[in-house]
């Protein structure tokens, strides 16, 4: 590879999305070290600046997080890429308020790349940005995504360029060393 990996973000900062609860441990972490390995700066976005608490399996608290910023505060101008984390609760609470799915409706509308884990992808639904796109997730938002407009695979990864913006999803926390590849690879290009 001639790419130095540790450099591919370099000069990069990248959104972390998640609500203050429920967001599943791995699959903020995971990723958020991946983006620091490969040279970029991450950055903690929730509604509000109170800790973000996560789980482990959806049911067992583990550490807080202090956001960098609210959804409020943050703009889709100084950021590169979103990376949506999973979580049911955390999904299920992104997707319900009105100014997160906003944003992302924003990094979708400037062309921005775009990763969601498990069940992150909710938050795609209810931006109405699936339309076109193939995606994957955790197998039980695959209706949700079907019907609205999405086509729906099982894959451990999936990266869809397609209608002008790239999305890079995966299903579950065992998908991350891949879902992690993708997302640094797809965000260095964008």
């Amino acid at each position: 590879m001639s790419t130095d990996s540790n450099q591919q973000l370099s000069g990069r900062t990248i959104a972390f999305l998640t609500s203050q609860v429920g967001v599943e441990k791995a699959e903020l972490t995971s990723p958020w070290q991946a983006v620091i390995d490969a040279g970029g700066t991450p950055t903690l976005i929730a509604p509000e600046k109170s800790p973000v608490q996560s789980m482990v399996g959806d049911v067992d608290k583990d550490d807080t997080f202090d956001p960098d910023l609210t959804v409020d505060a943050a703009s889709v101008a100084d950021f590169d890429a979103l990376v949506i984390p999973g979580g049911t609760v955390n999904a299920d609470n992104v997707r319900g308020d009105d100014a997160s799915v906003a944003m992302v409706k924003a990094f979708i509308d400037a062309g921005k790349p775009v990763a969601a884990i498990c069940h992150g992808p909710w938050a795609l639904v209810e931006a109405g940005v699936l339309p076109g796109k193939t995606l994957t997730s955790f197998p039980s938002l695959s209706t949700d995504i079907t019907n609205a407009g999405g086509s729906w695979v099982d894959k451990t990864v999936f990266h869809c360029p397609a209608n002008g913006w790239d999305l890079v999803t995966s299903r579950n926390p065992d998908d991350l060393d891949a879902f992690n590849a993708t997302l640094t690879d797809v965000f260095a290009k964008a």
